[in-house]
């Protein structure tokens, strides 16, 4: 899968589309048929439930945050009204434009694209699935090491059970439109954990918040 098919996928299909209009529904489809429905709305809507702890541990930090796949930029949003200074990063302009529109600081581009400040970032966010961008999640937290400063922290939204896949998969929209196939993958708590280990990201915490689970890994 070409880096151009996967830029493809997040700005000529319904996620764009969805974001613009802050609205449903909106599914992840993989390539096996199954569907993972997305929660557009809330990533539309201010911070709420489980993200008030991942902001919590942000300004905990004391330090800069990356969030990486920002996408409409709540969470970016809510850490500068912390006073806790963050950037996000995303491949969609309709997700950056909207981020910009709350005031945040957002740059169109891929993790893997050169990033500002790397390896100085006291902290860095994969949160709402965002692990599984790329669908190599050692080669994304291989990458995440690499822009994190040494004692940064990576906080990491995970899935249920003891899940380590991969997929090719669409978003669709309503009336069934599909975007351009991506890779995509999952990971429970112990994949995050593995994974990152070969990079050099040591786990020093799990937490469940509102029924979401999460992971925290420090860099060496």
């Amino acid at each position: 899968m070409t880096e151009l098919t996967v830029t493809a996928a997040w700005v000529d299909d319904p996620f764009a589309e969805a974001v613009r209009t802050g609205r449903g529904p909106l599914w992840l489809r993989r390539d096996d048929g199954g569907r993972i429905l997305l929660d557009i709305e809330r990533w539309c809507a201010p911070a709420a439930g489980a993200d008030h702890s991942l902001l919590l541990r942000c300004v905990r930090l004391g330090a800069p945050v990356l969030d990486l796949g920002c996408g409409p930029g709540r969470l970016v949003a809510e850490l500068l009204a912390l006073g806790v200074p963050a950037l996000g990063v995303d491949l969609t302009p309709a997700a950056v434009a909207h981020t910009l529109g709350l005031g945040g600081a957002a740059l169109c581009r891929s993790v893997f694209d050169r990033l500002p400040g790397e390896g100085r970032w006291g902290g860095a966010l994969l949160a709402d699935g965002n692990v599984g961008i790329g669908g190599d999640p050692a080669a994304l937290l291989a990458r995440c090491a690499e822009l994190l400063a040494p004692g940064g922290t990576l906080l990491v939204e995970v899935a249920a059970g003891a899940v380590d896949e991969r997929c090719t998969a669409r978003v669709e929209g309503p009336g069934g439109r599909l975007g351009p196939p991506f890779p995509w993958a999952r990971v429970g708590a112990d994949a995050a954990a593995r994974h990152g280990g070969r990079a050099g990201l040591v786990e020093t915490e799990r937490w469940t918040s509102y029924g979401r689970r999460f992971v925290a890994l420090v860099k060496g």
